[in-house]
């Protein structure tokens, strides 16, 4: 009995008015944060695009939009203006459809054959013991796509070639849009004429569906990339993925766009 009555002594006895005091505080510091919950829900959505938080990936870091990729320092995309229209694309809706309409007689624009995409990708099989390699590669090929480049991993062990599975030795960047049409223009006009001793695209490149398949020995032919700070120099493989389905509808469609296949055999794979 005396310690229930000292433990009754210790309590702190509280007055009505108190209690409702109490109460009344409680709902003013909810309204209180409430109020600034609001204000900052307004603040976000009048917040610029450009200056908002980036999209969380997995791992809680921002994605990069697609699967593997890392954000690392380098060159990054920008973003053309609006309602900008690539040159090349200008010539294929101006000139080029038509005269494909004519050349495959095809009746309807919607059926013509089209580029879809342009994968560029380089291999890297050194940098497996040159990490610098690697690294220079990534920098060159963001230059020339104007896009981030992609690090391409193993995908299994090679105990030949002292690979294992998850090493880095590639890189890649899938263009499309507007990106893509100012890649191919750069390509036809400014990158395959510097080619040394050239003598024309190989017309037996293409993969049955139409898609081409064509090599550069140097990255050193595109302008973007400063031939005398190349301290690796690296061949890539271009792939120009596009909706003809067939080598003939691909190969005069690529022709249309100013591609430069080797006359003599061009010729002979018209006639046969």
């Amino acid at each position: 009995m005396a310690k229930d009555e000292k433990k009754q002594d210790k309590k702190p006895t509280r007055t009505p008015d108190q209690i409702e005091a109490e109460k009344a505080a409680k709902v003013a510091k909810k309204a209180e944060m409430a109020a600034k919950a609001k204000e900052a829900g307004t603040a976000a959505a009048d917040k610029p695009k450009d200056e908002a938080a980036p999209a969380k990936g997995k791992g809680g870091k921002g994605a990069t939009g697609g699967a593997g990729r890392k954000k690392d320092d380098g060159v990054e995309a920008q973003a053309f203006p609006k309602d900008y229209l690539p040159r090349l694309k200008k010539r294929y809706e101006a000139e080029i459809a038509p005269a494909l309409m004519t050349d495959l007689k095809i009746k309807n624009k919607m059926a013509l054959p089209r580029v879809e995409k342009v994968v560029i990708s380089m291999g890297l099989g050194k940098a497996i013991s040159e990490r610098p390699r690697l690294e220079a590669a990534v920098k060159d090929l963001t230059l020339i796509a104007g896009q981030k480049a992609v690090v391409c991993k193993a995908k299994k062990s090679v105990s030949n070639f002292k690979l294992r599975e998850g090493m880095e030795i590639g890189a890649k960047v899938t263009l499309r849009g507007n990106r893509m049409w100012e890649f191919l223009d750069r390509l036809i006009i400014l990158a395959i004429p510097r080619v040394k001793d050239f003598r024309g695209l190989n017309p037996k490149g293409f993969d049955g569906r139409g898609n081409y398949n064509m090599g550069i020995a140097e990255q050193t032919v595109f302008p973007e990339v400063d031939s005398a700070a190349v301290t690796f120099h690296q061949g890539m493989n271009i792939t120009i993925v596009t909706t003809a389905g067939n080598n003939d509808r691909g190969f005069s469609l690529l022709k249309h766009l100013g591609m430069p296949f080797r006359q003599d055999e061009a010729a002979a794979k018209k006639a046969g």
